[in-house]
């Protein structure tokens, strides 16, 4: 064991968690202010959800020894023989508890991601059970796939460094079932739903790129050269895709915004994280470039086809995750890491870039399929959506009994209603059944 090793591990594994408040704000931001707290609070509350779920049977399904290259068997069921000792199969120079609790990560962002989609208009019963049964049944099984020893997409030889299948094409197009099975907003296409805190977005954007470097960097799992490399990767993504899509609003508006720029730079972190531990500085900037611009097309979409994916989760997430999942096979260099393939453009021809495509269409199919049924079956049993009410007042209210801003410190919240005190009437802005902005 080495302990430079796991004293970075460690830190990946803090950094990683701090994205997902990062990624809460993020979102926050982007919604209407009568669905911020219910917005945050979907994230956030996967913090909690998932770190439990993971200990008791996640972490066994995603990693424990193979089962015909599909699942894990229960041998780490609850984190029995999960301890200081390393995993030799698993990584060879941390305790196994520190590559668990790295994964462990990962898997409370993924779900998170989805959020975005059906922001505004989920119940929050229907979310907590919904994401217990996708983290069961669709990434713990995905995981293993791509990551473990014995999985059938590691065994193909595909390559995803940090998640461009497992965490980014998965929670997308989970992002779209969502959306197909929820329905739109009231109002989608006919009014414009303007995010309330755009400042509250960058900061977030600024707290997913620190963060990014954990989950990228960190995916090296140790601290050596490969960690380096993938840090300047997940940099240089980040950095091109904020000026892909700089250039796209410059196209289509005349101007850039600050929300493209913040976009961008997650699109780019997106598009590089499956291929930041197998490429070099300048494909790294072109995965990025490519991503971000592909993304600000991609958001487009929504609009053309008539889904309401709220704040992006397709365009971005499966867009820019199908863009890096597949740039890999065109840029991997076995010089940076020996424990990949060489690309389309590294003298490697073909072959890696055609199992690439089998990875990103075995995750496509395998995961909207599965989300698209326990959407149904969740959706029959206790409902996933609020009522066209509960909608209007909004989700911080009607789930939560919750206001994000107190305008007057004379209001009270009682039962998910805002009532007055005589000391001061309730503003305009926030009574019940108002259009909050």
């Amino acid at each position: 064991m080495d302990t430079g090793d796991t004293a970075f591990v460690l830190v990946a594994s803090a950094m990683v968690m701090f994205m997902t408040p990062g990624l809460a704000l993020f979102y926050g931001g982007m919604v209407r202010s009568k669905n911020v707290l219910g917005t945050i609070m979907q994230s956030i509350f996967a913090l909690g959800l998932v770190s439990v779920l993971w200990v008791l049977i996640g972490y066994t399904l995603a990693f424990g020894p193979d089962v015909g290259g599909l699942i894990g068997n229960l041998d780490f069921l609850g984190f029995k023989d999960v301890g200081a000792v390393p995993n030799e199969a698993l990584a060879a120079t941390i305790p196994h508890v520190s590559f668990a609790t790295f994964q462990m990560m990962f898997a409370i962002i993924t779900p998170a991601l989805i959020t975005g989609a059906f922001a505004e208009r989920m119940k929050f019963s229907g979310y907590v059970v919904f994401t217990t049964l996708w983290l069961i049944v669709v990434y713990s099984p995905l995981a293993h796939w791509v990551w473990a020893p014995g999985g059938w997409i590691r065994e193909l030889g595909a390559l995803d460094f940090a998640g461009g299948t497992v965490v980014h094409i998965n929670a997308g197009v989970a992002a779209l079932a969502a959306v197909l099975v929820v329905g739109k907003r009231k109002g989608f296409g006919q009014q414009a739903f303007i995010p309330h805190n755009l400042t509250m977005t960058v900061l977030g954007t600024g707290i997913l790129w620190f963060g990014w470097f954990g989950f990228n960097a960190g995916s090296a799992l140790g601290a050596n050269g490969l960690a380096a490399s993938a840090f300047l990767a997940t940099n240089l993504g980040a950095a091109a895709g904020a000026c892909g899509w700089a250039l796209m609003d410059l196209r289509k508006e005349g101007r850039s915004t600050t929300l493209g720029v913040a976009s961008g730079a997650v699109a780019g972190l997106v598009a590089i994280t499956p291929a930041a531990g197998f490429v070099t500085p300048l494909p790294a900037i072109a995965i990025g470039l490519i991503g971000g611009v592909v993304c600000a097309w991609a958001v487009g979409l929504k609009f053309r086809l008539g889904y309401d994916d709220s704040l992006d989760v397709v365009g971005v997430h499966l867009m820019g995750g199908i863009v890096g999942a597949l740039l890999t096979g065109v840029f991997a260099d076995l010089a940076v890491n020996g424990a990949g393939a060489d690309g389309l453009l590294t003298g490697g021809g073909l072959a890696l870039l055609g199992k690439q495509f089998i990875a990103v269409g075995a995750t496509l199919a395998f995961s909207f399929v599965v989300s698209y049924a326990l959407l149904k079956l969740v959706d029959a049993t206790i409902g996933l959506r609020v009522t066209p009410e509960e909608e209007i007042v909004g989700i911080d209210l009607s789930q939560h009994s919750e206001a994000g801003y107190s305008f007057s410190e004379s209001g009270s919240l009682v039962g998910g209603t805002l009532h007055k005190t005589e000391a001061a009437p309730i503003p305009v802005a926030i009574k019940e059944g108002s259009d909050i902005r």
